[in-house]
């Protein structure tokens, strides 16, 4: 009898060692998971949003200017800008002091037979943005569409409104909206702020 009591004792201590060490194991498991998520960035971070491949905001900066003045004409020779500040879309409202621009000029100018009949329009313009060089980048990808757009609302116009600087104005926007509205279909983001003159000839 004396020897069963001695012999439970003894079992019981293993049974609680294999147990201690099992919780061990699972704690130490568990504690490396958790440091592996908190150092990846959580879980949430694995789920890319749509926004983390928009193009981003340039901030301004002293260095930015001193490298628009460096870039030459039309600064064709100047490595696309890489934008820092994120944007839920391209509808977000821009302060333009906080912001670099940047202008693209189109390659060609556009020409096309007016709304009446009665001559033609021939225009060069330039289009400006506060984001960064993947707007450029979609720009030229999409640059046959574009041209599409620019030309079927430069087609529709009426050659008394365009004299007056009120009338290419509206022209102005009515490029903008073109634009962006091609890029959003093509690429899911706009990105333009304004289209600008480089020439204008009607005859």
């Amino acid at each position: 009898m004396s020897k069963e009591q001695t012999e439970t004792p003894k079992k019981g201590g293993k049974m609680k060692k294999m147990l201690m060490l099992g919780i061990g194991a699972v704690v130490l498991i568990g504690a490396g998971t958790g440091a592996g998520i908190y150092l990846g960035g959580g879980l949430a971070s694995e789920a890319a949003k749509p926004e983390d491949h928009y193009p981003k905001l340039v901030l301004r900066s002293a260095g930015s200017e001193a490298a628009a003045e460096g870039e030459g004409e039309g600064g064709k020779n100047a490595p696309l800008k890489v934008g820092t500040v994120s944007v839920p879309n391209d509808r977000f409202q821009i302060d333009p002091r906080k912001y670099e621009i940047t202008y693209y000029p189109m390659p060609d100018s556009f020409t096309t037979n007016l709304a009446d009949g009665s001559g033609f329009l021939q225009v060069g313009i330039s289009l400006s943005t506060f984001y960064d060089g993947k707007v450029i980048t979609n720009i030229k990808r999409q640059e046959v569409p574009i041209r599409s757009a620019v030309l079927m609302v430069l087609a529709e116009q009426d050659p008394a409104l365009l004299s007056t600087s009120g009338g290419k104005q509206q022209l102005q926007r009515q490029l903008t909206g073109a634009i962006n509205q091609v890029l959003r279909e093509k690429e899911g983001f706009g990105g333009i702020d304004n289209v600008y003159f480089t020439s204008l000839v009607i005859q």
